[in-house]
Formats: C-alpha cells, structure tokens, sequence
C-alpha cells in the first residue's frame, strides 16, 4: 500500500482522471440537451450550459449545467457516455480505501458521481439501471455519512423513481442502495425523505412489487420486505395501508408459512415493523391460531440463531400491553414460558470471546420474560421450567445447575451473594433478573412451596442476592455524601425486588425475604435507618425531588418501607418522626406536581422501538407515574398500621404542620378522584380506611349518591325482619351490588317482553318489577344503611364497632373490594382499582329497571329495530333516577309537572351517536373518544367530520341541559382533533356557527389562524359568513401579535 507523500499523489492522479472522464466524455453530449430531472420547477429556469476550458481554452455548450446558486448538474442521454461513466466510477470506487476515503480530493468528487448517477437514474434508460443502482449501492457502503449526508435527498428521490416503474424486476441492487440510505439516515433528514417516499407513492409500489413479483426470487422478496420493513419503522404514517392490505397480508402469511429461513426472517421483521402501530399488532393478533403458533416456533431452538431472534422481537411487539399478552398466553402459555426459559438458561461459559449469538438471544428472552408483570397462569410455567435457578445462573459466572445438591451454610450463601455483588458478568442483564424476580414474587400464589417445582436453596440465594445489593446501596449512601447516578439505577430494580418480595402474597418468599433483610441489617440496621430518615426529611424539606435525588429517594423509600414491617425496627421508625417525615412528602409531591415513572430511570424497560410506536391504548401502569407519591403513601399506610389504636393515629396529627386530619383526608380522596394510576388509588383508599373512611370515591358517585335519598323513582324495597324498609333504585343495585337483589329479578329470555308495544314494555318495567324484597334477621339496620351509603357514593364512614357488622354484611354481599378496606388488608400488587362505571346498566342488567326512553333523531338511512320493544327509531332504554342525579335540567323536567315530566319517551334533538356517547358519560363518567392514530390520519375528510359531528351535537345539547363538563370534554375531543388536521376547522367553524356555538367557532378560527393567507388565496374563505372571516382574520392578527406566523 502507498504512503505519505506517494498515496497523495496516486489519490490526486485517480481524482483528476475521474473528473477528466466525466468533463470529457460531457463534451461529446448533443448540443442543447435539457435536463430533465430538477424537481419542482422548470429545467430551463436560471440554466446556463457550460463546460469547462478544454485544451485549446474555447468555450462550448454541452451537458454540464450551472444554476443560479451555482450548484453543477451533469447530465448526458447518450447510453455509451452513461454505460462509460458508470464503469469509471465503479473503478474510481474499488481504488478506495480506508486510508483514502476522507480525503479531501475524494470528497470534492462525491458531488460530481453523486450527479452523474443521479442523472442516469432518472433517464431510466433499461439497460443501464441495473448498472447505474449498483454503483450506487457501492457508493452507498463505501461513503461515511458525514460524507454522505448531504446528497441523500437526490439519491432517494433517483432511487424512488426507480421503483416506481412498472417492471416486475426492479434491479435488487436498487432496493439494497435505498435501504442502506434510509438505515443510516440522519435524523434532521425525516421529514423531508418522508415526503419524498409519500410523493412517489414508494410504499405502494414496494407492496405492489411484492404481489407481483416477490415470489419469483427469494432474494428479490427479501430485499423489497428489509426496505419495506425500514420505511416502516422509521416512518408511523406508512403502516396503516400496510397491514390493512388484505391481499398482502395474506401473501405474506403464504412465505412465512414456507421452509425457506432466510425468507421467514424477512417477514418476521416485516411483522415487528406492522406491530410497532398498535392496530397493526392487534390486526396481527386476529390472524388466528394457526398463525400466532408459527410465530412461537420460531422461538424453538429447532430454528436457527436469526430465526429465533426475530421470533422474540415480534413476540415482544405483540405482547406490549395486558389485553394482547393474556390473549396470546391463553393459546400458547406454556411453549412460550419453554422457549423463554430454554434461552435464557446459558449452555456454556459467556466469558471471553463468548458466543455473541447466545448473548443476544438471552437478552431477547429477559425482554420477554418481562410478561411476568401480568398475573395468570404462565408464572405457574415458570416456576415449573426452574426459572429460580436460571435468574441464578444469569448472576454467577459459574453455575453448573449440580452446584447446590447440599445445603449450604449461612457463610457459603453470604460468599455466594457478595460475589454476585462484587461481579460485572452480564451486567446489562441485571435490571431484567431483579424485575423477572420481583415480578414472579408478587404474582405468587399465598401458598406458594419452592419445594414443589425445585431447589429451594436457589430461591433463597436470589433473595439474599438482592437484599444485599439493596443493604450495599444504603451502606454506601451512608459512607459518601455524592449521588452516585449510575450505582443508584444499577441498584434500584434490586430493590424494587426486595419490596416486591417482602410484601409477596406468598408467605413463604414474604417470611423468608424479611428474615434474611433483618439478618443483614443486624449489624449496622440502626445506623442505616437513621441515615434513610435523615435524607427523607432533607429532601422533603427543601423541595428536592430533581434527578438524581428522586431516584435517590425512591430508594430510600423503599428502605423505609421494608424497616416497616421489620418488628425490630418498627418503633424507632415512628419514634424517628418516620410518619411526620411521610406527610411533608406527600404534601411536596402534591404541591410540586411531581410525576415520575419506572422508565424515567430505569431504562431497560423501555421498549427497543418506544419513540416509533404509534397507535399503543394502553391502561395505566398499577404504579404509573407518580412512583415517589405512591410509595410515600405505601410506607404511611405500613406505618399506621403498625402505629396502634386509631386514637394513636390522630394523635400524630396534633400539632402537624404539614397536614390536619381532614385536609389529608380531603387531599387523599382528591387522589382517589382524580388520579388514574391504579396503584396510587389503591393506596389513597387504604390510608383513608384509617381515618374510618371506607371506599373508592369517585366522579361518577358523587352525582348518583343524591339518589340514595331520592324517593320519587325507588322500584325496590329492602324489608328488614323487624318491620324496618330502605327504598332504593334497582338499577343501582343490580349493577353495584346484586346479591342484594333475588337472581330471578336479572334474569331475561326472550319471553319476558312480548314487544307488543313500548307502553306495555314500560309498564311491565316500572310496575311488575316494583318489589319487596326480605332480609335475613342477621342483617342490621345500621350496617345496611351504611353499605347502602356504599353503593351509592362509592364511599362510607364508620366507627370501629359498626365495621365489624359490616364486614360481615360486605363478606355476603361479596364486596371484596369493601371487605378488604374493612379488615384492612394492604393492597395486591396490580389488583384493578374498583371500577364505579354503571354502563352494564344499559344492556341487559339494567333493561328490567328502565323506566324511560330517550329518542335519538332518527335518519333516512338508518334502518332500527329493538329487541326489546316495537319503537322503530332510534331510542335508549334508560333509568330516570340516573338522568335526575347527573343532569340539572333533566331534574326541573321531571319535577316541573309538565307533560313532559310524566312522558314515557323523551326527544333527545341529537343524531343516535351522540345520544349514546352522552349516555355513556351518564354512566360512566367518560366520553368516548373518536379514533386517533393511524386510524384517524387515514379517514378522509367526510369520515373525519362524521366522527366531530357528534361532538359538536353534544356541545350544543350540553348548553341546552347545563352539562359544562360534557360541553368542556367535547371541545376538548374537537380541538385536539383539529390540531392534527387544521383543514377540518373551515367545515367546523361553520357547523359550529349553524348551532350558534360561538366560543367553539372561536376554537375552529384559532387553528385557521395559520393559514389564514392560505385561505385567502385559495379563496376558500369565500364559503364563510363575512362574521365568521372577521373572526379568522381578528385570529390571525392575534397570532401575528403574539409571534407566530401565517403560512402561504
């Protein structure tokens, strides 16, 4: 190889030669060729032909082009000059090395070969794309993207021309060059390749390509799907015409089901790419048994490493959220635990030079293995498949799975523990081992024997591991004053996974998890909590919940709350003022808005592809994202606990300066209220049970406890043994609590109405149904009246005495949920908040208790009939007591003894969709929204405005009926819609304007605003009233004033 001075010199004679050819053989193009290839504007605009001097110094017009900016463009229809400018800069290409590439005479020449090859493509001339793509694919992996990037926009327009040619075969070469482009794409770059693959339709024309031609070659399949599969991850907007193409999806289940591996790994990734949109995935997951089975056996060990892999990802894609998982493990539970545990359990040494194959394959089965967080049947399979002893042997660099046939004694299991401590091996698989354990411990059954499904010793090393990683954090918190950032996230899912386990439903991981902390501590355990309390209060105190003192803390509270149920330590937490410490954290967390979730440190939890996800509905995390505040809540809650009588616990508060007693009560069922993480309301509710509040409050019943007083529309009387009756609504009830109700009172087959007519149906609702029902002398008057009060305000409060009777009443009635406050047991990890919907109460459980119908307007088009009535419009059967406790107007109407008051139908003046999302917000207390994501961006402007229409319906029916929140939650709906697609608000403002819905039409004028110019010169203002103009115009000086810009 050349050096120094000679390797300059050789470089300088290549350089100058390559350029030669292109100038050269540029002279001897036609005379006033034009170029044809600029996009968006004319060839001919600013264009002057020119050519460099040649040796006798004259001038002449040929190929070469010079712009108004100076930038050159080459260009030549002559096939011999193309064919021989490509082989120059193929051989131009090969005579580059590593050494040379960032020379500077070898990126001065980029431009031109750039320009030429860009040329040739788009001349699309047969014979030379093939020829042409290939220098640009060898153009493409010898350029770095430093040197690259600036000429990606030209090669990806050339490229995508290219496959939008109608040829069955589009030259490989060609697909691989733009796949290789769009992998090492810049980030900066995005937006506008996005809008050139959207302006060539290049999506399209790779699935078109795939239907006609992807089964004739395989390696011509793979090449246009590992493209297809870029474009699809890197761009959310591109995956909706994908998966919902039938035909393709039906092909590409035809080549997965093929031998072929290299082929069934193409449309494995292709399948992740769909699955990164969550409607995709859920498309994916209705593509039956069959389907879903391969996709588990190619995570069999039978399939090769990449097969296997693959197999993972996409499992680990379809799997992101509950519903998904428990359907999937419904079908194939066990195989996929196998397949799981099988890579995850290590065949030889990982030290050295281990094999890189099996290492990734075991961190794809951890990300896996993570569906653990769910409860069910597979944590059975789990323990079954020895899942103890392979977390162990992820942590211990040797572990033959024969090591530990004897008992151990305490010294060996401390030696074991501080080796794990002090190791790095398969450090990057930590986070996953304590989840995996701490996640197995809280969905363990009560009686849980390790015994049953292995090595017991192997349980117990794991628990020691983790308390002495956790004790070792504290230990050094306790030595240095400086947060260490990066030991407190390595620390903190062992932690996690030591509060997990000390408070396992299981007694066996429980008892032995606080036995083996307390062993720990047993030295220093004093001087550790006293440093936990220490830095609770400062960072409470000086509002010091930043990063890393928050993750800081939220080990500390971890700690706190583990000494809690440690007897040994339980005094002197509360003699440390451990209880007065926990309520300035909640106040700061309260006051400081502080939200904080598990993927705010811990990042292995963070899905590979997170940030090119779309069209993900998922339920709240139980612990969601206020982590400091629920665990505060947690320790406040263990503390009380073990703090006495409740004359004990009111006296903490004398003299407490963070909260009184009732603004802490006030502020927890605010947080029952208005929160929606599941753990968080959880805990709220059991502290309150301290307070003698027992219950879940929420929106929804503070609107239907008015009726438990409300005797107008009663249609059930609870008669008690000593002559004693509570009126109550059957509706409630038979959603709320229906054990209080005969099972014959729910039943309804199709003979109970005989649909002769709506006025007999109502009659047979409201009178037959009328009934008394008697009570068991075992139950009380008072407690009865109290778990009324439960049923109808979500909540109730009661004296110690009192609870004991109405534990026994809650215990009949199965209020679980009650019961469980009453006896004060601590919330399951991921047990669901009790839900205070009422929607069961307009199908079939509600329908005996209807006792009116509200008629939606009915349309041309729609043809209706009920099943339980003869009335042919659109109608619901509905509860009067409802509708009297959630709407002010609905109660004048019916206490105003108007004809209407004693109607059996009410006129509703809204379409039948918005009829049915204002019951659902009677009901539920929640509006449903339109669809969003890729199924939103994908409707066209008519589907669009059918699915405001009813929005804009309510909000106007919402004035009328004096519904602020349901008039607040639809413009809500309507302006985040109009924020995706501001085109919609010249058609909103104006039905908005039809209802006289004002301050809504001033919503659709503020999303105009922008493009007011625009509207103005499209003339698509003309369509307005000269008031509604004005009222765009005044919103677009508005936004000038304010800064922003109007576009053209």
């Amino acid at each position: 190889m050349l050096r120094g001075r000679h390797a300059n010199d050789a470089i300088r004679i290549v350089v100058y030669w390559i350029i030669a050819v292109l100038e050269v053989n540029a002279m001897d193009c036609l005379v006033g060729q034009r170029l044809t290839f600029q996009r968006g504007s004319d060839p001919d605009y600013g264009v002057k032909w020119f050519v460099p001097h040649s040796s006798s110094g004259n001038c002449q017009e040929h190929g070469t082009k010079f712009y108004d900016d100076n930038t050159r463009k080459w260009q030549s229809t002559d096939i011999e000059i193309q064919r021989h400018v490509v082989r120059s800069i193929a051989a131009f290409l090969d005579s580059i090395s590593g050494d040379t590439i960032h020379h500077p005479l070898v990126k001065d020449s980029v431009s031109d070969m750039v320009g030429a090859l860009v040329g040739i493509l788009q001349y699309r001339n047969g014979s030379m794309l093939n020829i042409a793509a290939n220098v640009v694919e060898k153009l493409v992996n010898i350029l770095p993207n430093s040197v690259g990037q600036p000429y990606v926009l030209d090669l990806v327009y050339s490229l995508s021309i290219v496959l939008s040619l109608h040829q069955v075969n589009i030259p490989i070469s060609c697909v691989t060059a733009l796949n290789l482009i769009l992998l090492n794409l810049n980030y900066k770059s995005e937006k506008a390749i996005w809008e050139i693959l959207e302006e060539k339709k290049t999506v399209a024309h790779i699935v078109s390509n795939i239907h006609s031609g992807g089964m004739v070659a395989n390696e011509h399949f793979q090449e246009m799907a590992s493209l297809l599969s870029t474009i699809l991850w890197r761009w959310p907007p591109s995956r909706y015409p994908v998966w919902t193409d039938v035909k393709l999806m039906k092909t590409l289940e035809a080549i997965f089901a093929k031998p072929d591996l290299s082929v069934k790994v193409a449309v494995l990734k292709l399948y992740s790419a769909l699955a990164l949109c969550g409607s995709g995935a859920k498309n994916l997951m209705e593509n039956g048994e069959a389907f879903l089975q391969i996709i588990v056996q190619c995570m069999d060990r039978s399939h090769p490493h990449s097969v296997q892999v693959e197999g993972f990802r996409l499992a680990q894609c379809l799997v992101r959220n509950e519903e998904n998982c428990l359907k999937l493990l419904s079908m194939f539970g066990e195989p996929i635990v196998n397949a799981i545990v099988r890579e995850m359990r290590k065949q030889n040494s990982l030290s050295g030079k281990a094999a890189n194959d099996q290492l990734s394959l075991i961190m794809e089965a951890c990300r896996l293995a993570l569906i653990t967080r769910w409860a069910g049947k597979h944590h059975i399979y789990f323990w079954k498949q020895g899942i103890d002893s392979v977390l162990l042997g992820l942590l211990l660099e040797d572990f033959p799975d024969n090591l530990y046939q004897h008992l151990l004694s305490l010294k060996e299991q401390m030696s074991i523990a501080q080796q794990v401590l002090s190791s790095n091996y398969l450090h990057a698989l930590r986070g996953y081992i304590w989840d995996i354990l701490g996640w197995l411990a809280t969905h363990c059954g009560e009686d849980f024997n390790p015994k049953a499904h292995g090595n017991e010793l192997h349980l117990n090393i794991l628990i020691r591991c983790s308390c002495w990683v956790f004790v070792d954090t504290i230990r050094k918190w306790c030595q240095i004053c400086e947060n260490d950032v990066v030991d407190a996230i390595k620390s903190e899912p062992a932690s996690r996974a030591v509060l997990m386990m000390i408070f396992s439903p299981c007694k066996y991981i429980a008892s032995r998890a606080r036995s083996i902390l307390s062993e720990i501590l047993k030295l220093n355990g004093k001087e550790y909590l006293k440093h936990v309390l220490h830095t609770l209060s400062y960072t409470a105190s000086g509002n010091n919940l930043g990063m890393p003192n928050v993750l800081k803390l939220v080990i500390n509270l971890i700690g706190l709350a583990c000494y809690s149920v440690l007897p040994q330590y339980q005094r002197h937490v509360i003699k440390g003022d451990g209880i007065k410490t926990l309520l300035v954290l909640v106040k700061c967390c309260l006051e400081n808005d502080v939200h904080i979730g598990r993927l705010n440190f811990a990042s292995h939890l963070l899905f590979p592809f997170h940030e090119r996800s779309c069209c993900w509905v998922s339920t709240e995390d139980w612990e969601g994202k206020d982590i400091p505040l629920l665990y505060s809540l947690w320790v406040l809650a263990e503390l009380m606990h073990n703090s006495g009588s409740g004359r004990n616990i009111l006296d903490i508060f004398a003299g407490e300066t963070a909260y009184t007693e009732a603004e802490l009560v006030s502020k927890l069922q605010k947080i029952c209220i208005d929160t929606s993480t599941p753990g968080l309301r959880w805990y709220a509710a059991y502290v309150l049970s301290y307070f003698g509040a027992y219950g879940f409050p929420s929106k929804i019943e503070k609107r239907i406890g008015k009726g438990l007083n409300e005797k107008e529309y009663v249609d059930v009387h609870l008669i008690l043994t000593n002559g004693d009756s509570l009126s109550v609504h059957g509706v409630v009830l038979a959603v709320k609590c229906p054990s209080l109700l005969p099972s014959k009172e729910l039943h309804l087959d199709e003979n109970t109405f005989d649909g002769s007519s709506v006025r007999d149906f109502t009659r047979k609702s409201c009178g037959e149904l009328r009934k008394e029902i008697r009570l068991s002398a075992q139950v009380d008057h008072q407690a009865l009246m109290k778990l009324l009060e439960y049923v109808y305000w979500g909540y109730l409060r009661a004296g110690e005495e009192l609870v004991k009777k109405l534990k026994t009443l809650a215990k009949h009635c199965n209020l679980q949920p009650l019961l469980q406050l009453l006896c004060r047991k601590s919330p399951k990890w991921g047990t669901p908040f009790p839900s205070s919907d009422l929607s069961l109460a307009l199908g079939p459980a509600g329908l005996p208790f209807s006792d009116i119908i509200l008629e939606a307007k009915a349309t041309e088009l729609m043809c209706w009939t009920c099943s339980f009535c003869s009335l042919s419009v659109p109608h619901m059967h509905v509860h009067k007591v409802i509708l009297w406790s959630s709407c002010d107007y609905m109660q004048a109407l019916f206490q105003s003894g108007m004809l209407d008051s004693h109607s059996q139908t009410i006129k509703v003046p809204v379409s039948w969709e918005a009829l049915v999302k204002l019951m659902d917000w009677f009901y539920s207390d929640k509006l449903p929204n339109p669809p969003s994501g890729c199924l939103w961006d994908n409707m066209d402007t008519k589907e669009k405005l059918c699915e405001l229409q009813p929005y804009v319906e309510l909000c106007w029916l919402a004035e009328f009926w004096l519904l602020e929140d349901v008039k607040k939650a639809c413009s809500d709906v309507i302006g985040s819609c109009l924020d995706s697609a501001r085109y919609l608000s010249i058609k909103i403002i104006q039905i908005a304007a039809n209802f006289s819905l004002w301050k809504l039409a001033e919503v659709a004028a503020s999303y105009m605003a922008p493009l007011y110019r625009q509207l103005c010169d499209s003339g698509e203002l003309e369509a307005l009233d000269e008031m509604l103009v004005d009222m765009v115009r005044a919103a677009s000086v508005r936004l000038s004033q304010e800064g922003g810009c109007n576009s053209r």
